[in-house]
């Protein structure tokens, strides 16, 4: 298993600020692993709440936490959220001698009941799959082809890592999902996700995949905060202003891991990736996935206009706006929409990511950037 450094550390300077550290993520991608090995350099205490043992031992909450001193580890805290309220209680103790680290896997539910009941004593921290800082840039194939959940990217041949997200999606959807208290049949929340797969790196579209399914467009919208509020999808926001042009208002769809969008697509060797006919929406979204691990802006949008101008990824630093734009060339050239978009929005610099081997200047505010050099754009 590799080591997982910098998040290591942020877990630790959370626990040390703050009484109640949440570090929330999809299944299996790593949050117990993580916290055992943050564990093991203090004195600590470990609940899986997914364990009926330790639900039995939880029954009187409030005495068995409260007795305790050091780090106590809630794994799967979702599973018990009356916990939240015994937390409160007992980190406002002046006496309290004790720091929590929560793992959960339901992001809305945690974060809602958290923000209510915790205000000010809980900080996030949230865990994806594998990113290219935490494997070797050679393996940037790889971690592209299985994605970054690590049994899958880990795995010992291409065949075992596409079992491997075969039984993780079968799971997620026979399992995780009505256990989070969401009435959906498994069918059909795999026919959503499977007809996902074909619109990743798009704008979102409720009518029309509704009318491909038989539904509502309020149904199809729930299905997508599933996978959204779960980890699986990520909706990345417009921008828009008065730049005198019409632009696009809704948002881009993306599956936030590229092996289980893979999976959904049939999609098993390298081979059939690189004819597949959305190779290049998929090398979209794994790059952007890629670059926002990087960057980690607090907020990050798109911009479109129905022209035809578009900017994969616009975020701010300071009064800084700074822009991606991402191409499935190894020598990508300047296009007339970052020309617009670099003009339109006032951008600092624009940093084309692509797959080839060489960072080049191809204006004065314009850098080709190479997937395995992504660590040089601004953090």
């Amino acid at each position: 298993m590799l080591k997982r450094n910098s998040y290591l550390e942020k877990i630790e300077k959370a626990v040390t600020r703050s009484p109640i550290t949440a570090v929330l993520g999809p299944r299996q991608c790593g949050k117990t692993t993580l916290a055992r090995a943050f564990s093991q350099s203090t004195n600590s205490t470990f609940f899986d709440i997914e364990s009926l043992p330790d639900q039995r031992r939880l029954q009187n909450a409030e005495m068995v936490l409260g007795a305790l001193d050091g780090l106590v580890i809630l794994d799967e805290i979702q599973v018990m959220p009356e916990l939240f309220n015994v937390l409160r209680v007992l980190v406002d103790r002046p006496a309290n001698r004790v720091r929590f680290l929560m793992l959960g896997s339901a992001s809305p539910d945690i974060i809602k009941k958290a923000s209510e009941t915790l205000a000010g004593r809980v900080e996030f921290i949230e865990l994806s799959g594998f990113d290219l800082l935490e494997v070797e840039t050679s393996s940037w194939k790889d971690l592209w082809l299985r994605g970054g959940f690590p049994r899958s990217f880990l795995a010992e041949s291409d065949d075992d890592s596409l079992a491997w997200r075969e039984g993780f999606i079968r799971t997620f959807l026979e399992r995780d999902i009505p256990q989070l208290g969401i009435n959906i049949p498994a069918q059909a929340m795999r026919r959503f996700w499977t007809m996902l797969a074909h619109y990743h790196a798009q704008t979102w579209n409720a009518s029309e995949l509704a009318r491909s399914l038989g539904v509502s467009d309020k149904t199809i919208r729930s299905y997508l905060d599933v996978l959204t509020g779960t980890f699986m999808i990520r909706q990345l926001q417009p921008w828009y202003e008065n730049v005198g042009k019409r632009q696009v208002k809704t948002p881009k769809i993306y599956f936030r891991d590229s092996g289980l969008l893979h999976s959904l697509l049939d999609i098993g060797d390298w081979h059939t990736l690189l004819g597949h006919p959305k190779v290049g929406a998929s090398w979209e979204g794994y790059a952007l996935e890629q670059a926002l691990q990087i960057i980690r802006p607090s907020q990050a949008y798109f911009w479109g206009v129905h022209s035809g101008g578009e900017l994969d990824l616009m975020f701010t630093q300071g009064k800084h706006r700074y822009g991606v734009e991402i191409k499935f060339s190894e020598a990508p050239q300047i296009t007339a929409s970052m020309k617009l978009s670099l003009d339109a929005l006032k951008l600092s610099h624009l940093w084309v990511i692509h797959p080839g081997e060489h960072s080049y200047p191809m204006d004065k505010k314009i850098t080709a950037l190479p997937l395995k050099d992504i660590a040089e754009l601004p953090v």
